[in-house]
């Protein structure tokens, strides 16, 4: 066991902008108020998901971050890269986003999570085999839909993505009351793609 910690898979609900990222969460609010009126329901909130990962080697944090950073992605974990709204911007960094499995890693935000940690599997079979898709991911264009799922790709999408793919019930899981998960479906959905 690691740090008092059982093997297994937690998954994070993460407020989109949380920490003081006002910009996103300024969008984040514009785009689901377009939503919301469209649809011609009340505007929800917004979740980010993140995942730890307990093996007997280690404990591991998997999650997006966009943009990246800079060159040294070996130290924040990143085992995928993909583009963000566009394949040609792809070379330009502010354009790419990461996805990271990063062993004593952190999560931002992680301080700013409704109703989490959620306990998805306490299985060290399904923790490890997770944990081995993760370069799988597939590094779709994030904001697209280039699957046909129906929703644009994104970090949720990842999340989904991986739990689908290792077996867990991702389609059975709920975020908090009053909220969404944008492009948990595109995950799902592209599992079988």
């Amino acid at each position: 066991m690691l740090s008092g910690r059982a093997p297994g898979v937690d998954l994070f609900w993460i407020p989109l902008g949380a920490g003081g990222a006002a910009l996103v969460r300024f969008n984040g609010r514009v785009y689901e108020a377009v939503e919301a009126r469209t649809e011609r329901r009340e505007p929800l909130d917004f979740y980010h998901t993140a995942l730890e990962v307990r093996v007997p080697e280690g404990r591991y944090t998997i999650e997006n971050g966009w943009p990246s950073p800079d060159s040294d992605t070996a130290s924040r974990g990143v085992v995928v890269e993909g583009p963000v709204w566009s394949r040609r911007l792809y070379r330009y960094r502010w354009f790419r986003y990461e996805v990271r499995c990063w062993q004593d890693g952190t999560i931002p935000d992680v301080s700013d999570a409704v109703a989490s940690p959620l306990m998805v599997s306490d299985d060290p079979d399904l923790a490890q085999r997770l944990l081995c898709l993760v370069p799988t991911v597939p590094s779709l264009v994030w904001g697209r839909d280039e699957s046909n799922t129906g929703e644009m790709w994104n970090s949720n999408s990842v999340v989904a993505w991986l739990l689908s793919r290792t077996g867990l019930d991702a389609d059975g899981l709920e975020p908090p009351a009053g909220g969404r998960v944008p492009g948990w479906d595109s995950g799902i959905r592209r599992r079988t793609s």
